[in-house]
């Protein structure tokens, strides 16, 4: 089964980072702005250098994501940014 951002990946985002990142520009609750081509998805992979970071700086303050969230955001980048 295919990894997708309405189901998976969009309610790993909390309304709190939802929000904060908006002010910013980022649309985390956005499959459109998520998944979008342009420079190689890099929407999606800036999102993801924010949470894996060294260290991460996704969500302020934690609780940061687990091994398994990354794995799971992962899956859905490399499964082609599924809806």
């Amino acid at each position: 089964m295919a990894t997708s951002f309405a189901s998976d990946i969009r309610p790993m985002f909390r309304p709190i980072d939802v929000e904060h990142m908006k002010r910013y520009g980022v649309l985390l609750d956005d499959f459109a702005y998520m998944s979008h081509a342009e420079n190689d998805y890099g929407n999606a992979r800036a999102v993801l250098e924010t949470v894996v970071g060294n260290p991460p700086s996704m969500p302020p303050g934690g609780p940061y994501w687990t091994a398994e969230q990354v794995a799971l955001y992962k899956n859905w980048m490399d499964g082609g940014f599924q809806p």
